[in-house]
């Protein structure tokens, strides 16, 4: 599985941001729709679970630190993941990962078989 993240950039604090996730090819098991989520990580602190999906996208979650101004979706018949991202704040820089696995709990349990290569997120105060 290959995963593209794309989308970031410099904001103000308050504004939105969307990023995105490619995703292509299939996993060890063969499927080719699958969990996928977001991790976060800035300079100096421990990579932290952002949004999390299903294969079928029905189902989301979050972490507490964005639930209410953050928003995961998935297109599977594009094959992309989004990550609307809202009310943005300085304590939301960091690099954003794009991550994917058969399992949904892999992906929220930050045990993801499937890493992007990140995008950077920067919100100015």
């Amino acid at each position: 599985v290959q995963l593209q993240a794309s989308g970031g950039g410099l904001v103000q604090a308050g504004d939105s941001l969307r990023v995105s996730c490619a995703a292509s090819g299939r996993t060890s098991s063969g499927n080719s729709v699958y969990a996928m989520g977001w991790f976060r990580q800035a300079p100096g602190k421990e990579r932290e679970f952002v949004a999390g999906t299903t294969r079928s996208g029905n189902t989301t979650y979050y972490s507490d630190s964005v639930k209410g101004r953050f928003t995961i979706s998935k297109d599977n018949a594009k094959n992309m993941v989004y990550l609307q991202m809202n009310s943005l704040k300085p304590e939301d820089t960091a690099v954003y990962y794009c991550v994917a696995d058969d399992n949904t709990g892999a992906v929220v349990r930050n045990r993801a078989r499937y890493w992007g290569q990140g995008t950077q997120v920067t919100v100015s105060s």
